[in-house]
């Protein structure tokens, strides 16, 4: 009866801690059109309370995965300039990763400017990106996009 009792606590702790998964950052994306063959690809990550997602432009590949955007191969589309990061930023020495970091909470958006050649179809691939708060990181995720151009 023991043994019944201590595998059944087993079980439910297994359940409870695969129920909760957490999902701390939440992403969007969406398209501004800026002129015939301009266009602003933005992606907002909204950030619970205490977690934190990385710059794209950290000092050294030693610490956290940096946020990066990955970009299917497509002949019709030019970048223009790199991708820029505004939003609830948070800078210096990182106790967790012992370096200094750039980090974002709350609210963060990235913008890429496109430019088409020809009549614009649609842009896909994923972004990547790692999430900490003070006392522990998740693994690493990716979130695919498609965003049409139309």
């Amino acid at each position: 009866m023991k043994k019944i009792i201590s595998f059944s606590f087993f079980l439910l702790t297994i359940s409870l801690a695969f129920g909760q998964q957490l999902d701390p950052v939440k992403w969007s994306q969406k398209v501004l059109k800026i002129s015939d063959t301009d266009y602003d690809l933005v992606f907002t990550a909204n950030i619970e309370d205490g977690w934190y997602v990385y710059s794209q432009y950290l000092e050294s590949d030693d610490g956290p995965i940096r946020t990066s955007f990955n970009f299917n191969s497509n002949d019709n589309l030019e970048f223009i300039g790199k991708t820029t990061e505004t939003g609830n930023k948070k800078e210096g020495f990182d106790e967790m990763f012992e370096m200094n970091l750039v980090k974002f909470g709350g609210e963060v958006t990235f913008v890429q400017r496109i430019r088409t050649k020809t009549k614009p179809a649609a842009v896909s691939g994923y972004l990547e990106f790692m999430t900490c708060d003070n006392e522990r990181c998740l693994p690493p995720m990716e979130v695919n996009f498609t965003l049409d151009l139309n």
